[in-house]
């Protein structure tokens, strides 16, 4: 069996998966591996760091990659799009903000647009303003997101996109870490997935050793959608989006304490900075998604993708053989 879909057609890529754009993560060599291994690798963008995008996109050689951005933080740095536009990349993909004021740069530059939404009402805004593929994520996604599941917000996308009448391509995001995530977004009416817990675990990927082992040990229980990290960060995130992570010592001693947490934030944020700096991770932040219960090991970008590819192909032919 072989997955192809719009997205693959329209990305030409050879497996609907994309990976996501996580800042401190995805960088160039994990983006590389991963557009290697037949799907399209997203280096992290994050915050629109110049010094970061240039040491990252030259991580990836010469292999076909995107990069994406979050959105409210490229407005501040909108030279941060013109960097990687300059790298002729295979997509640019924008999320939480509005993506109207850079979906037209990024067309007139030839580049795919990747627009990640939270709610219906966004999907149906990124229509109009010209995505080119739609990323319905699910609130069990791990870092920033909103509150849909899931499971009833794809489908809700895809019939949005489809009364639209427009070539526009769905993928999933949130929970999905193995082959069956895969097979069920395809079931719900995606053309492919973006995956990000399973690919943060990853050999290639940035993250500690550290956070890599937690994610690896944790399970989906063990997780919450918080903003104390934020606020130890001191950065200014909209206050919609709430990060999910890992519990650790600092995020159950906060949660549920903020105005407290700002009120002692200089002292707070020295150290925290002071963890990040140790990888003392019962302080730094793991962000990671409800899916880390299928992941068992860290792992080679291309053996996780291959084994996502064939777990997917054989949970379609034994449903439906």
């Amino acid at each position: 069996m072989t997955l192809r879909t719009r997205l693959t057609e329209k990305l030409g890529i050879e497996h609907p998966v994309l990976l996501a754009p996580m800042g401190g993560a995805s960088g160039g060599r994990l983006a590389a591996a991963v557009s290697t291994a037949g799907g399209l690798g997203l280096i992290g963008g994050a915050y629109g760091d110049p010094a970061f995008l240039d040491r990252e996109l030259a991580a990836a050689g010469n292999v076909r990659v995107g990069c994406g951005f979050i959105t409210w933080a490229l407005a501040r740095r909108p030279q941060a799009l013109d960097q990687v536009l300059g790298r002729s990349p295979a997509a640019v993909m924008l999320s939480f903000g509005d993506a109207g004021p850079f979906l037209p740069t990024i067309r007139a530059a030839g580049v795919l647009a990747i627009c990640q939404v939270q709610t219906l009402a966004q999907a149906r805004e990124v229509l109009e303003q010209g995505a080119d593929i739609i990323v319905a994520q699910g609130t069990e996604a791990g870092g920033h997101g909103g509150s849909r599941a899931t499971f009833p917000f794809v489908p809700a996308v895809a019939d949005a996109v489809a009364r639209s009448g427009l070539d526009v391509a769905v993928l999933a995001a949130g929970g999905v870490a193995d082959g069956r995530g895969l097979a069920a977004a395809l079931m719900l009416g995606a053309d492919g997935v973006l995956m990000g817990s399973r690919f943060y675990a990853a050999e290639e990927s940035l993250v500690h050793p550290g956070a890599k082992a937690r994610v690896v040990a944790g399970h989906g229980d063990d997780t919450l959608r918080t903003t104390v990290f934020d606020i130890a960060r001191g950065i200014d995130w909209p206050a919609h989006f709430t990060g999910r992570a890992l519990a650790n010592s600092f995020g159950r001693n906060w949660h549920g304490r903020e105005t407290a947490l700002e009120a002692a934030a200089d002292d707070e944020r020295r150290r925290y900075a002071a963890a990040v700096t140790a990888g003392d991770f019962d302080t730094a932040v793991v962000y990671t998604g409800e899916g880390i219960d299928m992941i068992h090991s860290v792992a080679p970008a291309a053996k996780i993708l291959a084994q996502v590819i064939a777990e997917a192909e054989a949970a379609l032919a034994q449903r439906f053989d």
